[in-house]
C-alpha cells in the first residue's frame, strides 16, 4: 500500500469507519484501505481516552497481591480445609489451582492489558456477552458493601484490643452459667458439649452485634459503634483510590507486605504452642478416601475462584492500566504461586493454634475444636489469642490490623473496578466525585449489615448476590472467551434451602434473595437481547452472528498497535480463505482449541 494516511488527509477529511467480515471468520476487520486511519486516534475514536498507567510494574504486582491475598486465604481457606478432611483438601485444591485457577488468572490479565478496557467494555469482543460484565459489576457492588462491614468488625476488635484485659476473654454476670471463659483453665470442649458457649462467641453475638436469633421481627437498627467503624473503613478506601491507580498503586506496597510480617510473627508463636505439631500434621496428612467425595472437589473449585478473585472482573480492570508490553505471564505466575503459599502458610498457623486448643481441651479430634461459620474470624481466632499467656493484647492488635489490611486491599480492588466502569462511561465527571459518591452509597447500604439481623442478611446476600451469581457469570465469561464451563450443574443439584445458625430463612427473605440473584443474572440476557436489537436489520441468525463478533475498534488502545493487530487478523483471514475446503465443523473446532 502507498501512504494511505497522507492520501486520506489530502482528500479532505476522514470517511466513516467501515468494517468487513470474511466468510467463516469470527472477526470483524477494518477494511484494508482504512487501517492506517487507526493512527488518528483522537479523531477516529474520541471515546477511547488516554488511559492512566501504573507508576511502575511493581505497583501492578503489589496491587494484584493485595487483591488476591485476602480474607479468602487467612480466614476461608483453613476452615474449608478443616471441613473437608484437612490434608485431603490440599490435593484437589492444588489440582484445581493448576488446571483452572492459573489459566483463568492469566487469561484475565491478557484481556485487560490487551484491550485497556474495564469489565464491561472488555466484552466488546463479543457484544452479545456484555451482560457478563454488568452481572460481575453488580456482584462486586454487593460484595464490596458487606466486605466493608467485615472490615468494620475488625476495627472494632482492633480498638478493643487496647484494653488491659481482652474484653472477650472473660464472662459477664448477665450471661449466666452457660458461659466458659476463653482465658480460663477449664476444658473448653468438655463444657461446650453440654451446650455451654465460650465468652468469645457470646461477646460477638451479645455485645458487638447484639444479634437476633431470627428475622421474624425484622433486622433492627444499626450499631452506633460499628457505624463509626464502617465510616472509617470507607474513608480509608476513599483516600486510597481518590486519584485512581496513581494513589492506590502507592498504597499497595503496605497493603501487600504488612500482612506477611504479621503472619510470620503469628507463625513463630503458633508453632511454639503445646500441641501445635498434631494440628499441623492433621492439616498436611491426606485422607485419601475424601478424594472420592464430589463435595471436596466442589469446595476446591469455589475456594480457588474466591481466593484468586478470578471471574469478578477486578484482575481485568487492574491489568487494563498496564503498558501494552508488560510481562503479565510472569506476574500471573508470581501472584498465583504466592496466593497458594499464603493459603498454606495460613493453614499451618491456624491448625497449629487448633492443635493447641485440642491439647488444652484434652481431645485429639482437631476437627471438633471449633465450628465453621461466618463469625470464625471473630470467635475462633480471638478465643485462641485469649489463651496466650504472654502479651495477648499485642498479638490481638497485630492479628486484627492484619485482617483490616487484607480487607482494605481487597475492597480497594472491588471499588476501583466499579469506579473504572463509571469513569469510562462518564469521562467528563471528575474522578473524586465518582469515588466519594461510591463510598457514601457503600456506607449507607452497609448500615444494613451492622444491625442485629445483619449477619443473617450477609449470609443471604453472600449466596444470592455473590457466590451463586458469580459462578453463573464465570461460566458465561469462560464460554465467551474459550468455550469452557465449570461445575454449575453440581451446585444446582446439591442446593438446599439457605440457613443461618441452623435456621432456614423466612419465605419473604428467600424471595428477596432470589430476586437479587435474578436481577444480577438477568443482566446476561438483557444485554444479549440489547446487542441483538442494535444489529442491522436481517434474519435472526445473521443478527446473532453479528452480535458475537468484535467491535471494529476492539484491540489495543494504542492506534499503531491496533493497526498491527488488524493487519494480523487480515493476514490470518486471507490464509484461512485459501483453504476453504478445511472450513468444516471439525476443523473450526480444532482451530479454536489449537489455534
Amino acid at each position: 500500500m502507498k501512504d494511505l494516511k497522507t492520501e486520506i488527509l489530502v482528500s479532505g477529511g476522514l470517511p466513516k469507519l467501515e468494517t468487513s467480515r470474511c466468510a467463516g471468520s469470527g472477526e470483524a476487520l477494518l477494511k484494508p484501505s482504512l487501517l492506517p486511519m487507526a493512527l488518528e486516534s483522537s479523531e477516529l475514536a474520541p471515546d477511547r481516552k488516554p488511559r492512566d498507567n501504573w507508576g511502575s510494574s511493581l505497583e501492578f504486582l503489589m496491587s494484584c497481591i493485595a487483591l488476591s491475598v485476602g480474607l479468602g486465604n487467612v480466614w476461608r481457606f483453613p476452615f474449608t480445609a478443616l471441613e473437608n478432611g484437612g490434608g485431603a483438601f490440599l490435593i484437589p485444591y492444588l489440582v484445581v489451582l493448576f488446571v483452572v485457577g492459573k489459566p483463568i488468572y492469566y487469561m484475565e490479565m491478557l484481556l485487560g492489558q490487551f484491550s485497556s478496557r474495564g469489565i464491561v467494555q472488555v466484552f466488546d469482543f463479543a457484544p452479545l456477552m456484555r451482560g457478563v460484565g454488568y452481572a460481575q459489576l453488580l456482584a462486586l457492588g454487593v460484595l464490596a458493601t458487606y466486605y466493608a462491614s467485615v472490615m468494620a468488625l475488625t476495627l472494632r476488635y482492633f480498638f478493643d484490643s487496647f484494653a488491659s484485659e481482652l474484653p472477650w476473654s472473660f464472662c459477664r454476670e448477665e450471661w449466666g452459667d452457660g458461659c466458659v471463659s476463653a482465658s480460663g483453665e477449664q476444658p473448653l470442649q468438655g463444657q461446650l458439649s453440654r451446650n455451654f458457649s465460650s465468652s468469645t462467641q457470646l461477646y460477638l453475638q451479645r455485645i458487638v452485634l447484639n444479634e437476633t436469633d431470627s428475622l421474624e421481627e425484622g433486622i433492627g437498627y444499626p450499631s452506633g459503634s460499628l457505624a463509626l467503624m464502617l465510616g472509617i473503613s470507607w474513608l480509608t478506601v476513599t483516600l486510597i483510590i481518590i486519584r485512581g491507580v496513581k494513589s492506590s498503586g502507592k498504597a499497595a506496597y503496605v497493603l501487600a507486605l504488612f500482612p506477611y510480617i504479621v503472619m510470620f510473627i503469628l507463625l513463630v508463636r503458633a508453632l511454639t504452642l503445646p500441641g501445635a505439631y498434631d494440628g499441623v500434621m492433621y492439616f498436611l496428612t491426606p485422607q485419601w478416601e475424601k478424594l472420592l467425595e464430589p463435595q471436596v472437589w466442589y469446595n476446591a473449585v469455589t475456594q480457588v475462584f474466591f481466593s484468586l478473585a478470578v471471574c469478578f472482573g477486578v484482575i481485568i480492570m487492574y491489568s487494563s492500566y498496564n503498558r501494552f508490553g508488560h510481562n503479565v505471564y510472569r506476574d500471573a505466575n508470581i501472584v498465583t504461586t504466592l496466593d497458594t503459599f499464603t493459603s498454606l502458610l495460613s493453614g499451618v498457623i491456624i491448625f497449629g493454634i487448633l492443635g493447641n486448643l485440642a491439647h488444652e481441651s484434652g481431645t485429639k479430634d482437631i476437627a471438633s475444636v471449633v465450628k465453621a461459620g461466618p463469625g470464625l474470624a471473630f470467635i475462633s481466632y480471638p478465643d485462641a489469642i485469649a489463651k496466650f499467656k504472654m502479651f495477648p493484647q499485642v498479638f490481638s492488635l497485630l492479628f486484627f490490623a492484619m485482617l483490616f489490611m487484607l480487607g482494605v486491599g481487597s475492597n480497594v480492588g472491588m471499588v476501583s473496578c466499579i469506579m473504572t466502569v463509571l469513569k469510562d462511561q462518564f469521562a467528563h465527571v471528575k474522578l473524586w466525585i465518582i469515588v466519594v459518591s461510591l463510598s457514601v452509597i457503600g456506607f449507607l447500604v452497609g448500615l444494613i449489615y451492622i444491625t442485629p439481623g445483619g449477619q443473617h442478611i450477609i449470609t443471604l446476600m453472600d449466596f444470592h448476590g455473590v457466590t451463586f451469581v458469580s459462578l453463573v457469570s464465570a461460566i458465561f465469561e469462560l464460554i465467551a472467551v474459550g468455550w469452557i464451563y465449570v461445575i454449575l450443574v453440581y451446585s444446582l443439584l446439591t442446593m438446599r434451602p439457605l440457613s443461618y445458625n441452623g435456621q432456614e430463612f423466612p419465605l419473604v427473605y428467600r424471595v428477596v434473595g432470589w430476586c437479587v440473584s435474578g436481577c444480577i443474572i438477568g443482566q446476561l440476557f438483557y444485554w444479549a437481547f440489547y446487542a441483538n436489537f442494535k444489529q442491522p436489520k436481517g434474519s435472526l441468525k445473521s443478527r446473532i452472528n453479528n452480535s458475537i463478533k468484535p467491535h471494529s475498534d476492539w484491540g489495543p488502545s494504542d492506534p499503531k498497535k491496533l493497526m498491527d493487530y488488524q493487519m494480523f487478523l487480515r493476514n490470518k483471514d486471507e490464509e484461512n480463505a485459501k483453504n476453504v475446503n478445511r472450513r468444516c465443523v471439525c476443523y473450526t473446532a480444532g482451530d479454536r482449541i489449537f489455534g
